[in-house]
């Protein structure tokens, strides 16, 4: 059996790691959460066989450095994906519709229905199954089973594709990512929103070691495979996360399941491998040509990268002690398990085209205008300085003057970052 071992310090690559100065890193924890933030269930008992295997002891700080260190770049397999953050469904239609009108550019929707940031919002609520293969960095394949429709989402080299069965719409992305370097699998997921146990796994640690207590929380069968249980724990005060516990294969650090308890002690996420291999995917699973009749949408990954400046260079507005500024107009607010992402939220944005017509051509009728400001305050309640949407996990204010602050963190905190009492 293994030990119960703190540790404060955890290595990547055989050096402490510290808290990124990027802001996405920053704001891993949160986003882990809230975005898988960006990222529990019971927490073993749906994963585990009778008796928990016997494993060489380990210390926290070796497991830590297994998985960090894992160089495993080949494997396939089912996740299991349940999340229950307790976040109203109004809010997360708006969300994927704004999300998708974004990647329509308007009211040419063109590929919005099958943009994988605005398709794999649903991840945020329910249970969901995916087919995923990775091999290597350049070959990576998730599939969202759904009743009666399906999601398909590529990478081959150069060429990536999303497709939505639902909808018979494609988006074609050409070219490498920004950063791309072909050494090792890439760090941030394919789709935007962890998808995976490694992805959200890397996440939680890798965000905040600082402010984190790690220890090793005994052992299980994961998916068949022999494991390591860490439960990762924030020391700081005013997060809403009271435990992430990670399991770990013990041949090759890789994560199969993560799952994360509130402060509460509901779960709100769990993501587990069901079955897994580290057998090399065949080539051909990573071939995709659109089905016929799909409308196709074309786009270059130096497009997407020069839509993500020009949205850096709006509306720089954030509260009081913002440490960094992020992908389209998102600030950070603090670090670790307490970071806040702040925004500025509009008056008012155009909803999705209505309308789709069977043939694959969009309706004539633009979209009904929605106005963000408007919902929040519909679904959320007064408190000092604006108005609160509070759920098992994430926390988002939005103050009186627009900006909206969220995080998987107590309302003090939120206030503490917008300035008001």
């Amino acid at each position: 059996m293994t030990n119960e071992t703190a540790v404060e310090d955890q290595l990547d690559g055989g050096v402490p790691y510290r808290s990124r100065r990027r802001t996405l890193v920053r704001a891993g924890v949160p986003v882990a959460v809230g975005a898988v933030i960006a990222a529990g269930v019971g927490l073993v008992p749906a994963l585990a066989a009778d008796s928990p295997p016997d494993l060489p002891q380990l210390s926290a700080e070796q497991v830590v450095t297994k998985v960090l260190g894992s160089d495993t770049q080949a494997l396939s397999g089912t996740v299991s994906v349940s999340t229950d953050l307790g976040v109203p469904s109004q809010l997360l239609g708006a969300a994927a519709g704004g999300l998708g009108a974004a990647a329509g550019h308007g009211s040419d929707q063109g590929g919005a229905s099958a943009d994988p940031q605005s398709k794999l919002l649903g991840l945020l609520g329910g249970d969901q199954t995916l087919r995923v293969a990775v091999d290597g960095p350049d070959r990576q394949r998730v599939d969202l089973m759904e009743n009666m429709a399906g999601y398909t989402l590529v990478r081959n080299g150069d060429q990536s594709w999303a497709w939505d069965s639902s909808t018979n719409t494609a988006l074609h992305m050409t070219g490498r990512p920004a950063g791309h370097t072909g050494a090792k699998a890439p760090k941030a997921p394919l789709t935007g929103v962890p998808a995976t146990p490694q992805e959200a796994a890397r996440q939680f640690l890798t965000g905040s070691a600082g402010t984190t207590s790690v220890t090793v929380a005994g052992t299980a069968n994961v998916a068949g495979q022999k494991a390591y249980q860490l439960s990762v724990k924030p020391t700081q005060s005013g997060s809403t996360v009271s435990e992430v516990r990670i399991s770990v294969a013990a041949d090759n650090g890789v994560p199969l399941a993560v799952v994360v308890k509130s402060t509460d002690g509901s779960t709100v996420l769990d993501v587990h491998f069901t079955d897994v291999s580290f057998a090399e995917p065949t080539a051909k699973t990573f071939d995709f040509t659109a089905p016929k009749g799909a409308k196709v949408t074309e786009k270059k990954t130096d497009e997407a990268a020069a839509g993500h400046d020009a949205q850096d260079k709006k509306g720089d507005q954030g509260g009081k002690g913002d440490r960094g500024k992020g992908h389209d107009g998102v600030n950070v607010i603090g670090e670790g398990w307490t970071a806040v992402v702040s925004t500025q939220l509009p008056t008012g944005v155009e909803a999705p085209a209505q309308g789709s017509q069977g043939n694959g051509k969009q309706g004539k009728q633009h979209g009904r205008p929605m106005n963000p400001q408007a919902l929040v305050k519909s679904l959320g309640k007064p408190v000092g300085g604006g108005t609160l949407i509070s759920t098992k996990v994430v926390n988002v204010l939005l103050t009186d003057d627009g900006r909206v602050f969220a995080g998987a963190v107590t309302l003090p905190v939120l206030q503490h970052a917008a300035g008001v009492n």
